[in-house]
């Protein structure tokens, strides 16, 4: 799994992008499915933005065999699954006695920053000791 942990992220990296534009709740009080690029009147913000660029950074460093980079790619994922989980609750959430449907892009937003996270733990890198013929 070592081996494949950098194609298991741009794989992760890929559901995370198509997760931002799938809907990820319904809300029927206002007859809208919110996506991470929209909601109504811009309440909760664009949070896709900072996960595409968290889930960006953390691609990139797993890409690049540099020990620091490596770290990197650890801290922008690990603030990428709080970020996704933060969205999961405050998309899911009920307000003023109504609970919104939760809908597929949540899920997979959540899916595929925790990949994301876990392929960080195991990146790939060079051997300390020099292989012998």
């Amino acid at each position: 799994m070592v081996n494949y942990s950098k194609w298991i992220s741009l794989a992760a990296f890929a559901l995370l992008c198509i997760s931002c534009f799938l809907p990820w709740s319904y809300h029927a009080d206002v007859d809208k499915h919110f996506t991470g690029f929209f909601s109504e009147k811009n309440i909760y913000g664009k949070p896709a933005k900072m996960l595409l660029s968290l889930g960006g950074i953390s691609l990139v460093c797993a890409f690049i065999h540099l020990l620091w980079l490596k770290r990197l790619a650890l801290l922008a994922s690990g603030l990428t699954v709080a970020y996704a989980i933060k969205n999961f609750l405050l998309f899911g959430s009920c307000y003023l006695g109504y609970c919104p449907e939760k809908e597929i892009g949540l899920y997979l937003m959540l899916l595929s920053s925790l990949l994301l996270f876990v392929m960080a733990f195991l990146p790939e890198g060079y051997d300390k000791e020099p292989k012998s013929a």
